[in-house]
């Protein structure tokens, strides 16, 4: 383990213990408070910091197909989107077509698409880590650092943390299920604050 890994557990224990701490007794809550922001700050940062981990192995033919996007950090290129979707299939050339469409400002709003290809990263044996590009020369990382064992559910990230994308089979996700992914990003080094969920019919 890095030692900044663990170092970031260390914070988040302490963190745990000193809530519990302030919670018996109330009277020193006030700085109780100040001191668990504090810790908490340090252990997203220190999180942060560290390198953006992607799923194992992903089998790409298996995660071909359609995608709703359920809830994402907002970007300018997406914006006014509701109903988005994301559709991959395979090019005669191995690479993945890119198919990204949405309803402009309601469900029955005009639709919008974006075409692009993407294909693994050089140097890349997991298939987690893929390049997308939908206008020549520019091209971004596309790292899938969350997926369901049977492919219902994905998340979609960039090594900077400036983007965040949550896939899933179908246009609604369980709230449980999505609550337990906002915490597993946290503990990417993502801020689930900004999400921002997604308009699907």
């Amino acid at each position: 383990m890095s030692s900044s890994r663990r170092d970031g557990g260390v914070l988040v224990h302490a963190v745990g213990r000193l809530r519990g701490f302030f919670r018996r007794r109330r009277w020193l809550r006030p700085a109780g408070l100040v001191c668990l922001a504090l810790l908490a700050a340090c252990a997203h940062a220190d999180t942060a910091r560290a390198p953006l981990r992607t799923v194992p192995v992903v089998d790409l033919d298996r995660y071909l197909g359609t995608w709703f996007e359920i809830a994402s950090y907002p970007q300018w290129f997406q914006r006014g989107c509701v109903a988005s979707t994301a559709t991959y299939s395979r090019m005669e050339d191995g690479r993945i077509r890119v198919l990204n469409a949405c309803r402009q400002g309601s469900l029955d709003g005009p639709p919008r698409q974006a075409e692009g290809v993407a294909w693994v990263a050089a140097g890349e044996a997991t298939g987690a880590r893929l390049l997308v590009q939908f206008f020549w020369p520019f091209r971004g990382d596309y790292w899938i650092i969350e997926l369901d064992e049977e492919y219902r559910y994905a998340v979609v990230g960039h090594p900077s943390r400036e983007y965040l994308w949550i896939l899933s089979r179908t246009p609604r996700m369980d709230p449980a299920l999505y609550v337990d992914l906002a915490r597993r990003l946290a503990l990417h080094g993502y801020d689930p604050g900004r999400l921002e969920r997604t308009l699907q019919p």
